[in-house]
């Protein structure tokens, strides 16, 4: 557009009148005299000849310009410097729905609506005035038959002579829109405006895609990222809401272990069933506080198994205990996929603050902080950010360093839970528990340092210890005991240890240098490294089990449960995982039995003693909780109703009694 407007310019300097008569006379003047020559016929003819040259060729250039400006695709109007419309073209009455003659003499700012944005009309008031050279911006107009568009609006100056001629255009209208733009100091402006509804559209449609995660349709990180940083704003917080930030951190307990065993394919469709019930719980959470202002806390997917929910005006850290207990509920029922039926929970770190002061990155070191310290304590379960706890936290780095050393410095020491049975209250074995004793962090559970040291391998020394120093004890407790029935011991054993280690020379060992009979030790491997055993892992746990070695699934239920798979492994024990344990009526609560649970665990027991096994049911807390697991056939509990870890003197007091039933 702007060489068909620039482009005349210089023809019309042709028939310039003075110009004329100036350039012939000197052009045309040969004698000294100060007197002007009189012009000739023949030089007066030619004059006259290219005047009407010119002439022609100005009248053709403002044809062609009037022509390309009616015919355009783009819309466009000539608008004068009061900023009426003084011609429009075709294209742009069909973009409005306006015939182009309507438009001649409206209001152009009202058209493309400039005057809602105050940054968009000072600047279309600037170029009016000619102080500015273009305005660009994009306004979102209203059709007359309903529906919206997006356009791009420009604004560009026009050459006086441009401006006229563009409106001689149009008429008896036109004549009297050139006398305005003449009337008005000559010049007027181009007012451009292009469709561009579908290339938002494309933009907006990419930008859901980089914005949200496929597999759950949750916003990503990037998203969550900008929302947050967003709600930091002072704008955003000193113009309405609390002033405060809320921030539901969670990580899925167990996911990888399902994710191993069953696949990628399983492991999204759980991850999307996870994201169905967050989302329905920031629902509810939002219609909860019953303001018509409130907005439900945005659910996001940050990777992996990790989710975050963010609360942009908190009322309080009340508020975000409701919405992380809620979560946890909701995550406590069995997920039916693809005909498995599989359990996750989660530990959540929640942070509550003032925006003010606050960044995202601290915002997210904090809540990351809480997060590790909820698993911490033991897993499914929230933590609330604790200042005083930061002050002295941990980090993995700083444990990983001291590990291997520790081990040497003899920093680890054992407690020992009781394994009750559920007919006698009696003792009838103990599980090993490592405690690593920090001279800076203090005690530390297996919790906190176990998968740091299975990362850097020093699990194999640290287990060899474990192993040794729990069969010792055993021995000791038997030889204390002579008259009494002996109890057994159960260590944890990692997969790295049956990996990285000649497992069975080692328990053959330390069963010979301790004289400990092979009966009274059982080994505990989780359900997934159990589970399609096969190679090295399983001739390592036949040779155990034929030296007469107990092996124990722990947490048994929370992965691909098959008990049809067990009958060919050597393995004498479940451990029921206690996420089926807690569904069971407790004492004082008036909550209702959940009958599913109950069904789920008698025929896992039941098909358990089929096969010649016996089950222990953890996470054992009340007595309405062991009285319904004796009913239906459990063996042996374990949990916080006979006691908590504790030290081997304490073990031996509770074997003197006569059962044991201790809150």
């Amino acid at each position: 557009m702007s060489g068909t407007s620039e482009g005349p310019a210089p023809s019309v300097d042709l028939i310039r009148p003075a110009d004329t008569e100036s350039n012939s006379g000197t052009s045309s003047t040969s004698s000294t005299s100060s007197m002007p020559s009189m012009p000739s016929v023949a030089s007066v003819a030619s004059v006259t000849s290219m005047a009407s040259m010119a002439s022609s060729h100005v009248a053709a250039g403002t044809a062609l310009l009037r022509g390309a400006f009616a015919a355009a695709p783009l819309a466009m109007a000539v608008v004068d410097r009061e900023g009426l419309v003084v011609t429009a073209n075709e294209s742009l009455g069909a973009l409005l729905g306006i015939d182009p003659e309507v438009l001649v003499g409206k209001v152009a700012a009202d058209l493309v609506d400039l005057a809602s944005d105050t940054r968009a009309w000072h600047a279309y008031r600037e170029v009016l005035r000619g102080r500015q050279a273009r305005l660009r911006c994009t306004r979102r107009l209203k059709h007359p038959d309903g529906h919206s568009l997006w356009a791009q609006v420009t604004v560009t100056p026009l050459p006086a002579e441009t401006a006229a001629e563009a409106a001689e255009g149009s008429g008896s209208e036109g004549s009297r829109a050139s006398e305005g733009v003449q009337g008005y100091g000559g010049r007027g402006v181009l007012l451009s405006v292009a469709d561009i509804s579908a290339r938002r559209e494309l933009q907006a449609r990419l930008r859901h895609l980089q914005m949200h995660d496929p597999v759950t349709r949750l916003p990503n990180r990037t998203l969550f990222f900008e929302r947050v940083s967003a709600a930091l704003e002072a704008e955003s917080y000193e113009q309405s809401g609390t002033g405060r930030i809320g921030l539901c951190y969670l990580d899925l307990d167990g996911f990888k272990a399902i994710n191993d065993t069953l696949g990628h394919r399983v492991g999204d469709r759980l991850l999307a069933a996870v994201a169905e019930r967050l989302t329905r719980c920031a629902e509810e959470a939002g219609l909860a506080r019953r303001n018509p202002g409130a907005v439900a806390p945005l659910v996001a997917r940050l990777g992996g198994d990790e989710f975050a929910l963010l609360i942009e005006d908190s009322t309080g850290t009340d508020q975000l205990a409701d919405l992380a207990e809620s979560v946890l509920k909701a995550l406590q029922l069995p997920f039916d996929l693809a005909g498995q039926r599989m359990s996750v929970s989660a530990s959540i770190g929640v942070v509550e603050r003032h925006a003010a002061g606050t960044t995202p990155t601290g915002l997210m070191q904090a809540a990351d902080t809480t997060l590790y310290w909820a698993k911490a304590d033991g897993k499914s379960r929230w933590t609330l950010f604790d200042p005083e706890r930061n002050a002295h936290r941990m980090t993995r780095q700083a444990l990983s360093s001291t590990l291997r050393p520790a081990i040497e410095r003899g920093e680890f020491t054992l407690d020992y839970q009781p394994l009750v049975g559920m007919a006698d209250g009696r003792v009838h074995g103990v599980e090993a528990l490592v405690r690593w004793h920090h001279p800076q962090f203090g005690t530390l559970t297996p919790n906190r340092f176990i998968g740091l040291a299975e990362e850097d391998g020093s699990i194999v020394q640290l287990g060899r210890w474990v192993l040794a120093t729990a069969c010792r004890q055993a021995r000791r407790w038997q030889l204390e005991r002579p008259d009494k029935p002996p109890i057994f011991v159960s260590v944890n054993v990692a997969v790295r240890q049956v990996w990285d280690s000649d497992l069975v020379a080692d328990v053959a060992e330390i069963l010979a240098e301790t004289g400990l009979p092979a009966e009274l030790l059982q080994l505990e491997l989780t359900e997934s490294a159990v589970m399609g055993s096969a190679g090295r892992p399983l001739q390592a746990l036949q040779a155990l089990s034929d030296m007469g070695v107990g092996i124990a699934i722990d947490d048994f239920g929370t992965g691909y449960s098959n008990l049809a798979y067990l009958s060919r492994l050597p393995v004498s024990v479940l451990k029921l995982d206690g996420s089926f344990v807690r569904g069971f009526q407790y004492e004082g609560e008036g909550v209702a039995p959940n009958p599913a649970d109950e069904i789920v665990v008698e025929a896992m027991i039941q098909l358990a003693h089929r096969l010649g096994l016996t089950v222990t049911a953890e996470c054992v807390e009340t007595a309405a909780q062991a009285e319904r697991l004796r009913r239906i056939g459990c063996d042996t509990g374990q949990g916080w109703l006979y006691s908590r870890p504790v030290g081997a003197d304490r073990i031996s007091l509770l074997m003197g009694g006569s059962s044991c039933r201790q809150g």
